[in-house]
């Protein structure tokens, strides 16, 4: 994907994200009040990525989650990898730090 247009669809995602190693891939970081509550997040997102087929990387920290999708096959950015950080957003606005 062209870099001008990971920028563009960049701003169509929630705050947070970034795009790293040169525009190819996504990250974002997800604050949590414990562990519990990141690991819990870690395997929603875990069961989203199961029925997609498409599985980000997840780094499961004491008080968060960072997430890092990219796809793995070209190794850069496609749509569906902003399309899985949109839906990982969701979640997360579901069960934000607030619930867990």
């Amino acid at each position: 994907m062209e870099p001008a247009r990971v920028q563009e669809m960049l701003s169509e995602l929630a705050e947070g994200w970034e795009s790293t190693m040169n525009k190819a891939r996504l990250e974002r970081t997800y604050p949590f009040k414990n562990f519990a509550g990141a690991l819990a997040f870690a395997n929603k997102i875990g069961e989203v990525a199961e029925r997609e087929g498409h599985h980000p990387d997840l780094h499961i920290r004491w008080g968060a989650c960072k997430v890092e999708i990219w796809t793995h096959k070209i190794n850069g950015l496609s749509e569906g990898d902003f399309i899985l950080a949109a839906k990982i957003d969701r979640i997360y606005e579901g069960q934000g730090p607030k619930d867990l």
